[in-house]
């Protein structure tokens, strides 16, 4: 599969590009960067183009973009346009980005996965298996300190689905906040949320579960960005087995 890279230059980006590079079934043949003023990527030997309409389409077969919901909007949508498969990886998209890209992929397929951690994707499995046993939940999301969204795009995908497959939840028992905002954002469901954003951190993901007399945590660390390149270069390579767009990387692990 012939891969360009939207974003290169972020960390993702360049993690992106050097797993490519390292798996023998992908081909990083373009790299893509608003800010690249002409720079190489990793290798030295693929040039970063400034747009993504400098992309040649008949050279590649899928675009991954980490870049910023602005951007991957109309990155994704240009995808659609010229039958190029999408891997998109950038937070703080919405339900009606998903719609328009619905409506846009007819000749090609699109993943949209808020995490590509394999320990990720299996963490929201467990929650939502769990989430009918136990009345009273509550989700702490932690990022670095340049995540520019919150809640985590992970952490959104994991309250959905708990909020599926639960009919009933505890009630909110805080009556006054002496600090606004202490319990956090409520989700679906009901679920409180709590995001913290510190310097060290890369990804990481507590589910707190409780009944009477016993609590459950589920809970999923990435210590290094490489933890999502397994779930990226997946994608790539399987991306045409499934038509439209897909939400959650689960489906093409079959979870």
């Amino acid at each position: 599969m012939r891969v360009a890279v939207l974003g290169a230059l972020g960390r993702m980006g360049t993690a992106v590009c050097e797993a490519v590079l390292a798996d023998p079934e992908l081909d990083l043949v373009a790299a893509v960067d608003s800010n690249s003023s002409g720079q190489l990527d990793v290798t030295g030997t693929v040039p970063i183009l400034t747009a993504v309409e400098e992309i040649d389409p008949s050279e590649v077969d899928v675009v991954v973009d980490f870049t910023v919901a602005e951007a991957a909007r109309s990155n994704v949508l240009w995808c659609a346009k010229n039958g190029i498969n999408a891997v998109v990886g950038t937070s703080g998209l919405e339900d009606e980005d998903l719609r328009s890209f619905t409506e846009a992929f007819t000749a090609s397929n699109c993943l949209v996965a808020p995490n590509f951690a394999i320990g990720a994707v299996l963490m929201m499995n467990f929650a939502e298996i769990a989430a009918p046993f136990f009345p009273t939940a509550e989700i702490i999301e932690l990022h670095h300190d340049q995540k520019v969204d919150a809640p985590s795009g992970t952490a959104m995908r994991t309250l959905e689905r708990m909020e599926a497959a639960a009919s009933e939840w505890g009630d909110e028992p805080t009556k006054y906040e002496t600090l606004p905002g202490a319990r956090g954002a409520l989700g679906p469901g009901g679920i409180s949320v709590h995001s913290v954003r510190l310097r060290g951190l890369v990804a990481h993901q507590e589910v707190l579960l409780g009944t009477d007399g016993e609590t459950l945590t589920i809970r999923h660390d990435s210590m290094d960005r490489s933890s999502f390149m397994g779930g990226v270069t997946l994608a790539c390579r399987v991306i045409e087995q499934y038509p439209g767009v897909t939400v959650g990387l689960d489906r093409y692990l079959g979870v």
